[in-house]
């Protein structure tokens, strides 16, 4: 026998939370359906947590800065605080019964059960179908990529869950990719006293940002006492019990370590939400949907599974399109030309729109102005820990930015004005009259302005 519903949204990370909740705000008989915790990845293993870490790693490196610049301070470093505070402040001790509370309260019914499609407006779970009036929303987010290399699967490696949640630092860590989650969790170790190996196959770090992004990276991790390895991969696995060892491409060195933490990337599973039985190919690597998120007749799809980046905001903002458009409420479609990200390692590397690289292949003919932050006052005022730059990418032939990279002290508040401005267009040369505040980090984009070429 079915079940009823008006809207059935299968995934409760931030994008399906927040679907859910609007829904049933606005009258709909909403059943929301989770598998695992309430709220998704962000709040219990992801954005939440690893900040607060990011956070306490940070406050050591400042007090490291302290002999430079006011005195003397002695700092000793208390992984049980960190583990501390992430277990009760951050993640609420990966407890989600205040976020099922909150949707309920709404008016939303929880099944915590793994939905799957059966067909246009029907998921099913274990015996049950549910049939929704109005259409089923899917937001069921990503999981860890682990690459096949021989050997892995076997062993007792991390993934980015394991290291939120550890107790203790290990001696030593080999992180396998040089991702934003990679080169994070690598920092923040290494502050703490384990001896941190990061390889990455690829050039350099951060490779989808610019080269510049991934050579700070590097210049950071490095300065923190972490081994980087580019254009290095690990072509065998073996674990003895205690300690891991990576066996290298071209009969490198082996690279030895207490923990493996696997950070190379995350992927989605269409396959095991039977989308066939909605005509979409379950081998695809994203759902594709229109601009209001509309991924077939009575079907949304928003969050990490479209396709458009793995980032809570990205999550939120689609699934406001998506209630809007459920609700019959005209509104804008989806506009990804300014999505912005940040990396948050020490200094922050936040970057909004195209690549210099992403721009020119696209055809464009383009301008890039570049200054570095330790050349502006304000970055000379913080003094250590002033690394970084600002870098613009102009679409020159209409005179608009269509990418930036805002990285170092609080990069990722800098990089605000330049989201607004690659978002609205806002030509370049209006940007070189504004009055920009004297002494501000954000005074370096007038200067970045002034070196355009």
């Amino acid at each position: 026998m079915s079940e009823k519903a008006d809207v059935v949204v299968v995934g409760l990370g931030p994008g399906g939370e927040y679907a859910a909740g609007a829904l049933a705000e606005a009258g709909l008989d909403v059943l929301g359906m989770e598998a695992e915790l309430v709220g998704g990845e962000c709040p219990y293993w992801g954005c939440v947590p690893s900040k607060t870490m990011i956070r306490a790693g940070n406050v050591l490196a400042e007090a490291g800065r302290v002999a430079r610049l006011a005195g003397e301070a002695k700092v000793v470093p208390d992984w049980g605080k960190v583990a501390g505070r992430v277990r009760s402040e951050a993640t609420g001790g990966w407890n989600d019964q205040p976020a099922a509370d909150r949707l309920a309260d709404k008016g939303v019914r929880l099944v915590r059960e793994r939905g799957r499609l059966a067909g246009a407006r029907r998921v099913t779970t274990g015996d049950r179908t549910f049939e929704a009036a109005r259409g089923v929303v899917l937001a069921t987010g990503s999981h860890p990529r682990i690459p096949p290399i021989p050997g892995l699967e076997t062993t007792p490696y991390w993934t980015n869950r394991d290291a939120i949640a550890a107790e203790e630092v290990p001696a030593s860590m080999l992180v396998l990719g040089g991702g934003a989650i990679g080169v994070e969790l690598a920092q923040v170790f290494a502050r703490f006293g384990c001896t941190v190996t990061v390889l990455e196959g690829q050039e350099r770090l951060l490779a989808q940002e610019e080269p510049e992004s991934g050579d700070l990276a590097a210049k950071a991790l490095r300065a923190d006492g972490v081994i980087v390895r580019t254009r290095t991969r690990a072509v065998q696995i073996e674990y003895d019990g205690t300690t891991f060892e990576a066996l290298l491409e071209g009969g490198l060195e082996p690279i030895r370590a207490e923990r493996l933490l696997v950070a190379t990337g995350r992927v989605t599973d269409l396959a095991a939400l039977a989308v066939d039985t909605v005509g979409i190919d379950p081998a695809a690597r994203a759902v594709r949907t229109d601009g209001q998120l509309r991924a077939g007749e009575g079907l949304w799809a928003v969050g990490d599974i479209t396709g458009h980046g793995a980032f809570t905001h990205v999550s939120m903002y689609q699934a406001q399109i998506a209630v809007r458009d459920i609700l019959g409420t005209p509104g804008p479609d989806a506009d990804y030309r300014a999505l912005p990200r940040v990396t948050f390692t020490d200094p922050e590397i936040g970057a909004v729109g195209l690549t210099e690289r992403q721009a020119r292949d696209r055809g464009l003919r383009v301008r890039t102005g570049s200054v570095p932050i330790a050349s502006s006052a304000r970055g000379m005022i913080h003094g250590p820990g002033n690394g970084g730059f600002v870098k613009l990418v102009e679409d020159a032939d209409r005179g608009v930015l269509v990418g930036a990279t805002s990285a170092g002290p609080t990069g990722g508040e800098v990089l605000y004005g330049l989201n607004v401005a690659v978002h609205n267009e806002v030509p370049t040369d209006r940007l070189k009259h504004m009055i920009y505040t004297y002494p501000t980090f954000h005074r370096a984009v007038e200067e970045a302005l002034d070196a355009l070429h």
